[in-house]
């Protein structure tokens, strides 16, 4: 029994890195990038006076359905986009159960998949909403509406308040994290960069480092509104990657920051685009 169960996950193991499944995850990896892109053009634009929007990962998906090349091209951007993002948010929650980066079971790597899974459940989330616009041309949530949602159903709990803050100093570990990675690099040992130039190799570690700065920046500004919304019991002080985003606007040298950071959200999606070619998928270990 114990032979035909190791055969049966050695089989799932095989078909979940499978070449068409990584070929799949390529695919999420550059629609990631395409998402963060057009966030950071639009916030880029704002910044410097040219129109533009402060948007979240859904605004950027309505941007694009809205292509000037019509709504039949916009509607089947979206389905490539759909197919793309569950594809992503397939592959994290494979590297999250099947450990395919060798995490390991120690604390330090079960949280670490655990962070995995819930990439791959905000990912499916995304790509669902995609749907939505594909079938629809709308959709209704954006990443502050839900975030004051969740935040309300929390708060409406036993410990609520405890409930949010700790949320909120998770977000805030997270954005850690990012600025570790940035300031490190780290993230360069997921990627096989041996057949490009010395040159084109530091180009893609300081795109890196950029954009992982700026998502720590965002992460960094959601976690303290959270925090906020708890200490005040008030959901509606929470806010999503759109009200981040807002919240850097207000403050002095507002549109200077807005720009920076916005740059570094388009170094992300470059990044992404790196990932979708040069990262290694399957196992490390």
């Amino acid at each position: 029994m114990r032979t035909e169960v190791n055969t049966a996950e050695r089989g799932a193991r095989r078909a979940a890195t499978s070449p068409a499944m990584t070929k799949l995850a390529r695919l999420g990896y550059a629609i990631k990038g395409v998402v963060y892109v057009v966030i950071g053009v639009l916030a880029l634009l704002l910044a410097t006076g040219h129109g533009g929007s402060v948007t979240d990962q859904t605004g950027a998906l309505k941007a694009i359905y809205g292509s000037p090349l019509g709504e039949g091209f916009g509607r089947f951007l979206m389905v490539v986009i759909t197919i793309g993002l569950f594809a992503f948010a397939l592959w994290s929650l494979i590297q999250a159960i099947f450990d395919t980066e060798g995490k390991g079971r120690k604390a330090k790597g079960i949280i670490a998949r655990l962070g995995y899974a819930a990439v791959g459940v905000t990912y499916g989330l995304l790509g669902y909403a995609a749907y939505q616009i594909a079938a629809t041309g709308n959709s209704s949530k954006n990443s502050t509406s839900s975030t004051q949602n969740w935040t309300a159903l929390l708060l409406k709990q036993p410990a609520g308040v405890a409930l949010v803050v700790i949320v909120g100093i998770a977000v805030l570990v997270i954005a850690v994290v990012m600025f570790v990675k940035a300031y490190k690099a780290s993230f360069q040992k997921y990627l096989n960069l041996s057949t490009l130039g010395a040159q084109a190799r530091k180009a893609v570690i300081r795109v890196g480092r950029i954009g992982y700065a700026a998502i720590g920046v965002v992460f960094t500004i959601i976690g303290i509104f959270l925090i906020v919304a708890a200490v005040k019991n008030n959901p509606q002080d929470a806010k999503g990657l759109d009200s981040a985003l807002v919240a850097l606007v207000q403050q002095p040298f507002g549109p200077w920051l807005l720009g920076l950071v916005a740059l570094g959200l388009i170094a992300y999606g470059v990044y992404s685009f790196v990932e979708a070619r040069y990262r290694r998928l399957g196992w490390s270990r």
